[in-house]
């Protein structure tokens, strides 16, 4: 690497490469390296970059001392701009032509939107970077995209629970859950994808009675895993007899009626 670099275009990688790797620790020696620079200027370039993220709403930069140190930018925004981000979205899912019979809400097109599913896991990840968890952990099919998202801001690996076991799995454990409709239905982990005592987070896109929840932290338990807490995208509200109450949501939906053509959805407030 040239060493005559402008400073302006060593900081300009050096911000690709943190955004590009949310949550993970980079020693200062892979960018003195890179450019062939003292670490002191790479630590002047770290602070300039600290700086106008902070002064721009860009997320944090963290500066960690020690052998092991480095810098870590965690994607983390103002939560003015969040509620904002979630009152525009609330908006296109108020929509009266994405409700379906039985007064269900469609809105797979939009959890499954690559920059939508980005934004929504990452604040998902911001509530949740103080308790560094060792995972992110899901149920098949529809929370994946969201789960994933908020694994990759926490730098940390992305467990799916299954509703139907894979020989690709391996040895498996497995429990019963009762749904959100009463039936019972069966969920199972490979017993390779989480190590005893390892910290958890739970992310799923939408939560009723909190059945699914449940069932996945029995799984936990039968792991000797730490369940960290749970995150999910909508909670829908007014629900008797729900079986979890310690969760946080993004946004929460009060009623959907397809005779009125009637969709609330808001903002949970925090």
């Amino acid at each position: 690497m040239d060493n005559r670099m402008k400073r302006t275009d060593r900081i300009g990688i050096m911000i690709k490469i943190l955004s590009d790797n949310p949550g993970r620790i980079i020693p200062f020696s892979v960018f003195s390296d890179k450019f062939s620079v003292a670490k002191s200027s790479i630590s002047e370039d770290i602070m300039h970059i600290r700086e106008t993220f902070e002064a721009f709403g860009l997320g944090e930069i963290e500066t960690i001392i020690g052998a092991s140190g480095g810098v870590r930018y965690n994607p983390v925004t103002a939560p003015c701009e969040n509620k904002k981000y979630l009152e525009e979205l609330c908006s296109r899912l108020a929509d009266p032509g994405r409700i379906l019979t039985g007064d269900f809400l469609y809105y797979s097109d939009l959890i499954f939107s690559p920059s939508i599913s980005k934004k929504l896991g990452y604040m998902l990840a911001q509530r949740f970077l103080s308790s560094r968890p060792d995972c992110v952990m899901t149920i098949e099919t529809t929370g994946v995209a969201i789960a994933l998202m908020t694994a990759q801001a926490l730098n940390v690996p992305l467990v799916v629970a299954r509703k139907t076991h894979r020989i690709t799995d391996g040895s498996i454990i497995s429990v019963n859950y009762l749904t959100a409709d009463k039936h019972v239905a069966t969920m199972s982990i490979s017993k390779r994808s989480i190590q005893k005592g390892q910290r958890v987070l739970i992310i799923d896109d939408f939560m009723q009675g909190g059945s699914t929840i449940k069932g996945m932290r029995e799984l936990l338990r039968e792991m000797d895993a730490i369940d960290i807490g749970t995150g999910v995208v909508i909670e829908s509200a007014n629900v008797q007899n729900r079986v979890i109450n310690d969760f946080i949501s993004l946004m929460t939906l009060y009623k959907v009626d397809k005779e009125t053509g009637t969709v609330d959805i808001r903002p949970t407030e925090l």
